[in-house]
């Protein structure tokens, strides 16, 4: 089958599975408007069962865009040149769709409902993280959260700063690990610094715990959650360094996940300073 027809094939099976949309025209799209449009429907699509077909073509059509966009694997990204403390050499800056990676585990920028974005197309990690992975893994989330909220009440939301592993399914990593990043909606203070300090904890405890090696970490709480740039990249490099000098034989490689050049420099500047201070 070649890769339009399985375009087309997954496109027509989630028109079939939507009541909203099985009427609409698609047709005359191009291919990127088909694209758009299937992420869309996955995107507002409400955590319910999958039939066999629709996963079976949702499944095939993940693989042909994992191999357009090409895997990365550990081998491929440097460490940090110039560290002169053993413990730093386990750490890499990489510039890119951190859905490529083939690591043990990438984190995931979560809201407070854990079920991913449903805001069709969104920019956000969280969206494009459930998009490349499949619809399997909003099932999963919703799965978790029903189960605590049967535990804790029929009002529970994720707290700030938590860790929750899930699988991977269509992404090349082993796991998501999906942590609630703090919102900034006024003034920085300490306890929202010290809560972007509890995700990088304790996303890095979920991994020891899980004897998870290699970790990808996104840029949690910058962009929509509106944390200053430079303030976070400080707490995740000194959380980290924290983490690897406390538990020097817990991690094989921890990776910084940058998207904008601007973070790709603050993460340089800020390790290499870190480096030079110790």
């Amino acid at each position: 089958m070649t890769s339009n027809r399985i375009t087309d094939v997954f496109l027509d099976k989630l028109k079939e599975d939507s009541v909203e949309y099985r009427t609409l025209e698609t047709s005359q799209y191009n291919l990127t408007e088909k694209k758009n449009a299937i992420r869309s429907l996955m995107n507002v699509r409400m955590p319910r069962k999958i039939s066999v077909e629709l996963l079976e073509a949702q499944n095939q059509y993940l693989q042909e865009e994992l191999i357009e966009k090409g895997v990365v694997s550990l081998s491929e990204i440097p460490t940090i040149q110039g560290m002169d403390i053993a413990y730093l050499n386990h750490l890499s800056i990489w510039q890119g769709d951190i859905t490529r990676l083939a690591v043990g585990a990438i984190v995931n920028a979560a809201n407070s409902h854990m079920l991913g974005c449903f805001t069709p197309c969104h920019k956000c990690i969280d969206n494009a993280i459930h998009s490349a992975a499949g619809m399997q893994l909003r099932d999963e989330c919703n799965h978790i959260m029903t189960n605590r909220r049967m535990q804790y009440g029929k009002e529970y939301t994720e707290p700030t700063g938590t860790a929750t592993l899930t699988k991977a399914y269509n992404l090349p990593c082993d796991y998501v690990i999906h942590t609630v990043g703090p919102i900034v909606y006024g003034e920085l203070n300490d306890s929202l610094r010290e809560d972007l300090r509890n995700c990088y904890e304790n996303v890095l405890k979920c991994c020891v715990e899980n004897k998870i090696r290699t970790v990808a970490f996104c840029c949690i709480s910058t962009g929509e959650f509106h944390f200053p740039n430079n303030e976070a990249a400080k707490i995740a490099i000194e959380t980290v360094t924290g983490f690897l000098k406390a538990h020097p034989d817990s991690m094989e490689r921890i990776i910084f996940n940058v998207f904008k050049d601007n973070d790709a420099t603050i993460y340089h500047d800020i390790i290499l300073s870190y480096n030079s201070s110790i």
